[in-house]
């Protein structure tokens, strides 16, 4: 291992888009959708555009910040600079949380699709042996690690696409779908019990539900510092963000709700396992579990990396163990993934302590975090403006769209979404949780962190990793 090397530079373009692609498109979508829609009906469509929207502004605010400033650590970086160290520190232990909890959740989806088709195997040999593989594909290389997420990702995407094909198909032609006793079309949108059948109290209550889908997009920050070219790579990877959320997420909800009633939609299993029967199909479940597979292992290969990354970055700051920041000769954190990959462990022990509905609780906390999270790079956005002179801000490469009304919406949004979570009971326990998650950090910071913080230094140490980041 090299005391002097440091993060290598080579993800480029195409592998930091297919990144933000698959860290968005998961179990989330997959499964996840069918739980929105019954909370909202077909008015789900309406939560999903505008959460996309506010999704958009946050990485429209984390672009701008990353390509002016493009370090390891990103937004935990920039809340310390624009923010305060407290902000930074929260942010990044709260990322590097959602990241160990939303993959605890996958590792242990990852045995119980394995067991699908090997029942008799435990499954703590499949979880091990996923642990293992990525930890090593993470110690490698960058560029593997973005190779390998690359083609996750197209599975996942064709997958997707050749749902929505098959979905058209069944709307405009009727494949396979007279015996199933309705008729498709938009018309399921509005003929049962309207287009908000629950009214707008099932569409608030939906919200929270669809930005845990979204969770992890945020990740395209965390490339910045090992980009070949972050001034091209992130404003196209941040760019293509709404035409991904049309077609994944709003065109996918679109085609399944007019395929079946929405009232129908996930009572045999996943909505995709249903589109694919109907299109006679037979061995849908079998290619719905490779796809499924596929996102769970793209999933905790992108929360090992970025937990990894953050981690770097804040031990570089003194608000993380020194430990993190040893490098191999290729550039690689490689205690991070060392440590990242012995926390999965509690995959193994988990899968037989933990009863399943814990699990929605656990996604309930991981959608707080991420809320957490968004929430403060719109406000080291809104500081880092504050702070920038006329003639710096017109010289920034990347702007945030709308300024200053579009941070405000999303930062508002943001806020709601927290309110909304205090306010449904099956959501509340993770505002507790998440209440007393921030303040053990403050106690933490407060003991180990503030004392041995200097200011001065501080704010020479990031003009310093800046400059040589760039």
């Amino acid at each position: 291992m090299s005391q002097h090397a440091t993060l290598q530079r080579g993800l480029n373009t195409r592998h930091i888009r297919f990144l933000a692609l698959g860290s968005a498109i998961g179990t989330g979508l997959f499964y996840g959708s069918a739980t929105a829609i019954k909370m909202a009906g077909p008015s789900v469509l309406l939560a999903y555009i505008v959460a996309g929207i506010a999704i958009y502004i946050v990485m429209r605010a984390l672009g701008e910040m990353a390509v002016h400033n493009p370090v390891s650590g990103s937004f935990s970086e920039y809340a310390s600079h624009y923010i305060g160290p407290l902000a930074g520190f929260t942010t990044g232990w709260t990322y590097v949380f959602e990241m160990i909890i939303v993959a605890l959740a996958d590792i242990t989806a990852f045995g119980i699709y394995m067991g699908f088709w090997y029942p008799d195997v435990p499954r703590w040999i499949w979880i091990l042996s996923l642990i293992l593989f990525l930890g090593a594909i993470n110690l490698i290389h960058v560029k593997v690690f973005g190779e390998l997420e690359f083609w996750l990702s197209i599975v996942k995407v064709t997958a997707i696409v050749a749902m929505i094909l098959g979905g058209l198909g069944l709307m405009f032609y009727g494949f396979h779908a007279d015996h199933a006793g309705f008729t498709t079309g938009i018309q399921n949108l509005w003929i049962h019990d309207g287009f908000m059948p629950n009214g707008i109290t099932g569409l608030i209550a939906c919200l929270s539900v669809v930005v845990f889908a979204f969770g992890g997009i945020e990740i395209i920050g965390l490339t910045a510092g090992e980009s070949q070219e972050p001034k091209k790579s992130i404003p196209k990877a941040i760019n293509a963000v709404p035409v991904r959320i049309l077609l994944f997420y709003v065109l996918t909800i679109f085609v399944l709700m007019s395929i079946f009633p929405w009232n129908q939609i996930g009572n045999q299993g996943s909505p995709f396992v249903q589109i694919f029967e109907n299109l006679g199909i037979k061995s849908a479940a079998t290619i719905l579990n490779i796809v499924v597979i596929t996102a769970a292992i793209s999933a905790i290969n992108s929360d090992v990396f970025g937990a990894g990354r953050m981690l770097y970055g804040m031990s570089n700051r003194g608000q993380a163990p020194q430990v993190f920041q040893k490098l191999s000769k290729n550039g690689v954190p490689w205690m991070t993934v060392v440590v990242m990959a012995g926390v999965l462990l509690m995959g193994v022990v988990l899968n037989y302590l933990i009863p399943e509905n814990v699990f929605m609780i656990i996604a309930s906390i991981a959608t707080f975090a991420t809320v957490w999270v968004w929430l403060m790079i719109l406000l080291s956005q809104v500081a880092m403006r504050r702070k920038l002179s006329t003639a710096q801000i017109k010289a920034l490469d990347f702007p945030v769209i709308g300024w200053p009304y579009a941070p405000a919406f999303a930062i508002i949004f943001m806020l709601f979404i927290l309110a909304m979570m205090g306010y449904f009971p099956d959501s509340r326990p993770a505002i507790y949780v998440g209440a007393g998650w921030l303040i053990l950090l403050w106690i933490a910071y407060n003991i180990w962190v503030k004392p041995k913080q200097n200011p001065v230094k501080q704010d020479q140490s990031l003009h310093r990793n800046a400059e040589m980041e760039s």
